[in-house]
Order: structure tokens, then sequence, then C-alpha cells
């Protein structure tokens, strides 16, 4: 079984990382961990602008 990406140029999920590298984020387990990939990455930068305020 592949890994997924999700392609933050084309906003789609990706098996086995077919796009250049500087355009994926990933590795992820399942297609709906990558699907889910930007909601992630909003609430890890929620919780680093939240530290860097404390």
């Amino acid at each position: 079984m592949g890994q997924f990406w999700y392609n933050v140029k084309t906003h789609e999920v990706e098996e086995d990382a077919m796009s250049d590298w500087t355009q994926l984020i990933g590795p992820y387990d399942s297609r709906e961990e990558a699907e889910a990939a930007l909601e992630k990455v909003r609430k890890r930068n929620e919780a680093w602008d939240a530290d860097d305020d404390a």
C-alpha cells in the first residue's frame, strides 16, 4: 500500500508523490489523512502563533 500526499497547488490527494516535492504535504498513511492536511497545518500554525504570544 502506498503513501498519500496533499498537493497544495492542485488541492488534490496523490498516491505515491507524483508531483514535485515542493508542492506536497505528507506523507500520510491514508487518503483521509491527506485530505485533512490543510486543516492540520492551520491548527499547528494557530498553536505556534499562540506560543509566540506567550
